[in-house]
This record gives structure tokens, C-alpha cells and sequence, in this order.
């Protein structure tokens, strides 16, 4: 699993046309991104903003831009699986699609549903499973879009607290909603949920507001009032700061004007540090984490040395299948269904991925 955080800030940006400005202000994205693994020095994001099993992305168009997170099921690596190569080319074909505007704005499960079933349609199946988390600002409705299947979501924060948040999407205790490929003749045995399924949400969003997507390994280590803490340190550049850097694709980048610039580096600073004490908390022997809170709530005793208690690869993700004909996933069945829960920050091996945009004008 991976905690990865990638803030950014919404500007407002005022194109210049001619001689004259126009009165029309658009949103977009600045964004910095940080990963951690199991061994936290070795915690950087790979090309394609990939690490262990798990992937996010960023994407822009002329008409919105696109956040994207996926978090894949590690408990297929027991049967030679590699987890991370579905998460990950289900966002590689979500950013993809982005940026060659075949997407709605107003509708990020469309971008999810299109990248799922490019999957499906491969010659050789792409097995694996995973949570997803699509977040689309529209640029010039100043709304935000949300599309969320499982255990992986999203926060909103203004003025310090939380305004909009989305819901967790589990079947039962730490089996979270997940779009899945299975084998061949073995789709029975696998629990795989439609595209569809997933939460959806539109709103209006303000200039200052921050934008936090994150699989399950953030939200199960640091409770609300920690992240915010956290969000906090984040420092604001005012004044009018002309850039050479485009924040839309599509204008050039001498036709920019940022307002209210963000400190870029204290962005990057506060994405790290929710990062680090995540992973500090998440090995913390006496630390009733929201995860340990919320098992012990469904009859499991994980207070203490979680992650040495709790199998780190034993995420529910199979459904049991008393007459399967296969007998390997007929075992598999079987063994998956019984009450052993991994910590969400240790599913697969490192950290659960985050994504965190901060808006601003």
C-alpha cells in the first residue's frame, strides 16, 4: 500500500485576449505529490505516479482537471498476481482518456466505466481488483464531480473543517466495493462490483478550499482533526505573480496570469508531513487508530502491534463459492472469507495512496 499526497491549489486564472482582459475567471490545479512505502526512505513515486500496488493521477483538459486514485488489492500476489499493474493501467487509461477529452466533465464515473471496460476488453485478461476514486474540477462552473467505489474517498475542507466528504462503499467489515477481473471460468468467484456502483456526488466549490483524495491508508491511521492539523502549516502567497508555466493545456504559457499564487513548497512540505505521520502512527504499538476503532466496533481486538497481529495480505476480496469446480479458487474462496482483516496501510505492502489538492485564487 502507498500514502501518496499530491496537494494543489485552485488558482484563478484571467486570460488575456488581445489588448484586453476578459471578465470570465476560470479554476484549475497546482499540484505536488509525495510517496511513502513500508520503508519510508525509499518512499518516491515511480514514473507514471505508480508505487507498489497502488496509482494515482493527475490529468488536465481545456475543461477540467482530474484527479484519480486507485488502490489495488494485495492479497492477489498470493497467486501470482502482481496487484499493481491493474490499479495501475486502470488510471494510465483514465488519465489517458482524459487528455484526449473523451470524458464528460459532469461525469467521473463515465471516465471510470470507460477505463474499466478498455480492461475488459483485453485479449489477455488483466487480472486483479481494486478501489477507485475519480475527483473532476470543472473549470468554469467552479464545480466539483466525484465518483467513488469503496473504501478508497475524498474531503472537502473549507475555512478549516470538513464540508463534504464521501462515503465508504463496503460489502462487510474490510471488504470494500472494488472493480475486478477474474480468470477465465472463475468470474463466480470473484467479488466484482460495476462501475455504476460507485458513489457519486456534484457541488460547488470556493477559491480556498482544499480537495483531499485518498485511499484508505491515510483515513485509517489519522482521524479528521490530525489531517486538519496538518492542513493548516499550508502558507498563501498573495499578489498578482505572472508565471511561464500554463496551468490549462490548452493556453500558452506567455497568456497566463495566477492570482493569488501558492507557495509551491510548503504544499509539497505539508503533503510529506501528513505522509510521515501516517507512517509513524501506523506502526505506533499504542495507538487506537480510526482502523483498530472501527474493529474493534465489529468484535476484533487489533489495538497494539497492528500490523504484526493483523495478515498485511489477507484483504478480503474474494466471495465464497460452495460449488466451484475449480478447485484452486474454490480454496481460495473459502480461505479469503474468513475473518483475518489487513490493516488498510499495509494491503499489498506499502501505503495506501493519497491525492490532496488545495484550491486558491
Amino acid at each position: 500500500m502507498l500514502s501518496v499526497l499530491s496537494y494543489g491549489r485552485l488558482v484563478a486564472r484571467a486570460v488575456l485576449g488581445g489588448l484586453s482582459q476578459t471578465d470570465s475567471r476560470d479554476y484549475s490545479l497546482v499540484t505536488a505529490s509525495c510517496g511513502f512505502g513500508k520503508d519510508i526512505r525509499r518512499g518516491i513515486l515511480k514514473k507514471g505516479m505508480c508505487y507498489g500496488d497502488d496509482a494515482c493521477f493527475i490529468a488536465r483538459h481545456r475543461s477540467a482537471d482530474v484527479l484519480g486514485v486507485a488502490d489495488g488489492v494485495g492479497g492477489w500476489r498470493d497467486y501470482g498476481v502482481d496487484p499493481s499493474q491493474f490499479s495501475g493501467t486502470l488510471m494510465k487509461t483514465c488519465e489517458r482518456l482524459v487528455k484526449e477529452g473523451r470524458f464528460v466533465p459532469s461525469s467521473p464515473v463515465g471516465v471510470l466505466t470507460s477505463s474499466y471496460y478498455e480492461l475488459l476488453q483485453n485479449k489477455v485478461p488483466l487480472l486483479g481488483s481494486s478501489t477507485a476514486c475519480i475527483v473532476i474540477l470543472d473549470r468554469q462552473s467552479h464545480q466539483l464531480h466525484t465518483a467513488n467505489l469503496g473504501d478508497s474517498g475524498f474531503l472537502v475542507v473549507r475555512g478549516g473543517e470538513v464540508v463534504h466528504r464521501s462515503d465508504e462503499q463496503q460489502h462487510y467489515f474490510n471488504t470494500p466495493f472494488q472493480l475486478s477481473i477474474a480468470p477465465p471460468g472463475a468470474e463466480g468467484a470473484v467479488l466484482s462490483d460495476s462501475p455504476d456502483a460507485a458513489d457519486s456526488s456534484s457541488f460547488d466549490v470556493q477559491l480556498g478550499d482544499i480537495i483531499l483524495t485518498a485511499t484508505d491508508g491515510l483515513f485509517d491511521n489519522m482521524p479528521d482533526y490530525m489531517i486538519l492539523q496538518e492542513l493548516k502549516k499550508l502558507k498563501v502567497c498573495d499578489g498578482v505573480v505572472q508565471t511561464g508555466l500554463s496551468l490549462t493545456s490548452s493556453d500558452p504559457p506567455a497568456r497566463s496570469v495566477v492570482l493569488k499564487n501558492t507557495n509551491y513548497e510548503s504544499i509539497q512540505q505539508t503533503a510529506q508531513s501528513i505522509a510521515e505521520q501516517a507512517h509513524v502512527l501506523a506502526y505506533d504499538p499504542n495507538y487506537m487508530s480510526p482502523f483498530a476503532q472501527f474493529a474493534c466496533d465489529n468484535g476484533l481486538n487489533v489495538r497494539g502491534e497492528r500490523l504484526r497481529v493483523v495478515e498485511p495480505e489477507d484483504r478480503q476480496c474474494w466471495i465464497p463459492v460452495p460449488h466451484q469446480p475449480d478447485r484452486t479458487f474454490s480454496s481460495l474462496s473459502r480461505r479469503k472469507a474468513r475473518r483475518h482483516h489487513s490493516l488498510a496501510v499495509h494491503s499489498g505492502g506499502i501505503y495506501r495512496l493519497e491525492s490532496v489538492c488545495r484550491l486558491h485564487g
